[in-house]
């Protein structure tokens, strides 16, 4: 059982995910360069050979066509209007019908917090379900967070991630936070600081997850759903949902969507029922997240600016990144089929200038390469400065691989404070 243990969380530790976003590559890899093959030195390789440099130059003869960073851009209203319409047709976000209600479950007390937990029905799957955590005795309306779980190759688990509830943690779960959060569970310390954290199980994650019994038993490895708390079955299970997310990307792509564009809907959906509450400052709620819940961040502050300010965990870099060094570390999720013509990556989350943001990154992130990492940052950095709100971007880079431990909790803790509190 204990080799088991080390075994996932291992396998764990290596399957975060993460994305990149695009900028300029050097003149002999240009669009218009002639031969990039043959200029290629043997420090140029890429993950798919010669043809690297070829699709990445497919995009790269000028800024991308939405890019806030076109001189022809000057009015940053008209800009966002049209760049925001051009990302929300790529995404083909999904319509998911009216508001659905909640259902409460279950409401107790724990290590000073109030405790709910709920769920919701969307047109399709099994219920979503989420926590919703605040200070003990708080009232009149907090300012919120919706907080976002990690991918970390683990799909049997979601909301769990990131929450305590005292009722048993599991034994996985607790391996997770020590692993990616120095122990800590913090959507649960941000709530104590005075906020109202919602964290609701993504798309494919936890209760929102592909169940054996409902896939055709040719595609399901062998598998069941009977005990499915026991370790071994979670570790088989992941590595079964690992290997399946080319399937639901191809399938989401024929049905006309895209997985960031479901992420998106069903994060609008959470949000929305947080934005319902009496308890909640709507004009005051903020959104953050490690690594899948960085993805989710950068789409779900990049296009709904309800989200007052932002906190993006290790999930930037370049298209470019992804391109040339990066994609086999990343997830199915990840990817906006033609968007990078209109936008690199991190100027999806610039879509939201000059609403406050910030970027935290490891410097031994597995998931990217250090120089794209920077390069997204000075790209998010040009974007606000070019609106006239510099100081309302911050990037911050910490030593260590992809995590989000307690110097860069306090550190994110502090940026919603200062802009949700005030």
């Amino acid at each position: 059982m204990e080799n088991n243990r080390r075994s996932f969380i291992k396998q764990a530790g290596l399957a975060g995910f993460g994305l990149a976003s695009g900028i300029p590559v050097p003149e002999a890899l240009s669009l218009g360069s002639s031969n990039k093959y043959t200029e290629m030195t043997t420090n140029d390789k890429s993950i798919i050979g010669p043809y690297g440099p070829w699709v990445d130059g497919l995009m790269k003869d000028s800024l991308p066509k939405f890019s806030f960073r076109n001189a022809a851009f000057r009015d940053v209203d008209q800009w966002r209007e049209l760049a925001l319409e051009k990302a929300r047709e790529r995404l083909g976000i999904p319509d998911l019908g009216p508001l659905p209600e909640v259902k409460i479950h279950d409401s107790h007390v724990y290590d000073g917090l109030e405790i709910e937990s709920v769920s919701w029905q969307l047109p399709y799957g099994r219920p979503t379900r989420a926590l919703v955590l605040k200070p003990e005795g708080a009232s009149g309306k907090l300012p919120a967070i919706l907080a976002f779980h990690d991918h970390g190759g683990n799909k049997y688990f979601g909301l769990r991630k990131i929450t305590k509830t005292g009722k048993g943690q599991h034994e996985l779960m607790s391996e997770h936070q020590d692993h990616y959060y120095e122990g800590t569970a913090w959507a649960n310390e941000i709530a104590k600081r005075g906020y109202v954290v919602m964290v609701s199980d993504a798309f494919t994650f936890a209760s929102r997850r592909v169940w054996m019994e409902d896939v055709p038993e040719s595609q399901r490895s062998g598998l069941n759903d009977k005990d499915p708390e026991n370790p071994e079955h979670i570790s088989a299970y992941n590595d079964w949902a690992g290997r399946h997310e080319h399937v639901m990307a191809k399938s989401l792509f024929c049905g006309g969507t895209t997985w960031p564009g479901v992420f998106f809907a069903e994060d609008k959906v959470a949000l929305d029922l947080l934005l319902s509450r009496p308890d909640v400052d709507e004009e005051r709620v903020g959104c953050g997240g490690l690594s899948g819940g960085g993805l989710r961040t950068v789409m779900m502050a990049g296009l709904d600016h309800r989200i007052k300010c932002a906190v993006c965990v290790g999930f930037m870099s370049t298209w470019t990144d992804f391109i040339l060094n990066k994609s086999y570390t990343h997830t199915w999720m990840t990817y906006i089929p033609r968007l990078p013509e209109e936008l690199d990556f991190p100027e999806i989350l610039g879509l939201r200038v000059p609403l406050p943001t910030l970027v935290l990154n490891d410097e031994d992130d597995q998931l990217y390469t250090l120089p794209e990492m920077k390069k997204a940052d000075n790209i998010l950095a040009s974007v606000f400065e070019k609106a006239g709100y510099r100081n309302h971007y911050k990037a911050s880079y910490y030593p260590g691989p992809h995590k989000f431990d307690v110097p860069m909790q306090q550190e994110a803790f502090s940026w919603w404070d200062k802009w949700l509190k005030a």
